[in-house]
């Protein structure tokens, strides 16, 4: 493995034949008695794609550095040289060293991660091994992801749940007050998006953390766009269950995730399919779960893609996470202030301090045809449909937006540049 910033990490792992001719990175970040300060020049070295596009799609994927994509491509030349099961059984050490590292980012113990294809699997594993009877509330926020309020509807329909959506506060953020007067015997989730899809807003979900955990209600935080570019501590959050993925801002391959569950959760959530990894048989007519979250996965992996989620994972912590959430939402700060001056374009993230996902519109052109222009010039941004928030779009009458996310590694030239290609298309 590689160890750009030894500073930040608690170990290191000795190298493997899976990874030799694997290229060491440039030093990404030093400390010389204060804040660690990102190299951008080294970052923008190891990252092949940046050198032909101006990529602001990391809310959707984002480029993967170089010790990403040798580790998960020596992983696949592995298995082709001395077969599949052979080459798993040789990574198996680096393979709980991931387990490792993602418990390092989140301040989490290993037993308590659960490595998945997505962060939609990971949170389907949680919400679905709950118990629900009618009548039960589940609290929501309304910036809720669409892949998780289906699930809350299917829910109510098949067993007679409620939902029910915390209100917002005069910033359009979360408002804990009023989840608190919501509280009472029959609420039996509160599951919230931390950073939903649609714009920059960030939750209070350690402040709803307290809350669930004043009153023993299980807590389900959707991290998926909040890992990688902000720091998460799970007892800081005081989330019960934690899903996550890969190929956003962590920069890991897609098909990658992961799930936290609390050790203390793990007697009580039952996933809701198993097979004779998560579940070992027993005996002719019993399984016995096991003990730790690896009974929310299934026997059958991609390894080339977590190891190289396992490299995406020690790449952001050699940075340190302190100095990437400041960068991150430096960047996007910036780029907001850079298209207010753009004549009639708006801007629509709410709250005091929004992450680095920045929505917005042009006058006279729509998102999806803006977003075409825009990669013709060579500049990646995506279009955040209504139907992705329903609630939140319905709430603020929100037409399709323009969404660009820019991450550690983005230059402000190239906030620049995309402000003034925004002006040339108006």
């Amino acid at each position: 493995m590689w160890w750009p910033h030894e500073n930040n990490l608690s170990r290191k792992r000795e190298p493997s034949l899976a990874l030799e001719g694997a290229t060491p990175p440039a030093r990404i970040a030093h400390r010389q008695g204060g804040p660690s300060v990102i190299h951008l020049d080294h970052l923008r070295a190891e990252t092949p794609g940046v050198t032909h596009r101006i990529h602001l799609n990391n809310a959707g994927a984002a480029l993967m550095p170089n010790p990403v994509i040798e580790t998960t491509i020596a992983h696949l030349r592995r298995e082709a040289v001395i077969g599949g099961y052979e080459a798993a059984n040789e990574a198996a050490p680096r393979v709980q060293a991931i387990y490792e590292s993602i418990a390092r980012l989140i301040n989490a113990t290993p037993a308590e991660i659960a490595l998945t294809q997505n962060a939609t699997v990971s949170w389907q594993m949680a919400f679905y091994g709950l118990p629900f009877a009618p009548g039960d509330r589940i609290l929501t926020a309304r910036a809720e992801y669409a892949a998780n309020y289906v699930a809350f509807l299917q829910i109510a329909q098949q067993k007679g749940a409620v939902i029910e959506v915390i209100p917002d506060d005069e910033n359009g953020v979360l408002d804990p007050a009023a989840l608190e007067r919501m509280i009472d015997e029959r609420v039996k989730l509160i599951a919230i998006t931390w950073v939903p899809t649609n714009g920059g807003l960030t939750n209070p979900a350690a402040a709803v953390g307290r809350i669930a955990r004043k009153h023993g209600i299980p807590y389900l935080l959707d991290a998926c766009q909040a890992v990688g570019q902000m720091v998460v501590d799970v007892e800081e959050l005081g989330c019960d269950m934690l899903s996550a993925t890969g190929r956003k801002f962590l920069r890991g391959p897609r098909g990658t995730g992961f799930l936290y569950v609390r050790r203390a959760m793990l007697e009580t959530l039952h996933p809701p399919m198993i097979d004779h990894s998560a579940a070992p048989w027993t005996a002719p007519d019993r399984y016995t779960l096991r003990p730790d979250a690896k009974r929310f996965e299934t026997w059958e992996k991609n390894y080339a893609a977590n190891l190289g989620l396992g490299a995406a994972v020690d790449y952001a912590l050699a940075i340190g996470m302190e100095e990437i959430e400041a960068r991150c939402r430096a960047l996007g700060a910036s780029l907001r202030e850079q298209l207010l001056t753009v004549p009639g374009a708006q801007v629509y993230d709410l709250g005091p301090n929004p992450a680095a996902i920045v929505t917005f519109s042009l006058p006279g052109i729509t998102a999806e045809a803006a977003k075409q222009k825009l990669a013709e010039e060579g500049i990646n941004v995506s279009a955040s449909s209504p139907s992705s928030t329903l609630l939140d779009a319905t709430a603020r009458a929100l037409p399709v937006l323009l969404r660009a996310s820019p991450h550690y590694y983005n230059s402000e030239a190239e906030l620049e540049t995309l402000v003034t290609t925004c002006r040339r298309l108006v």
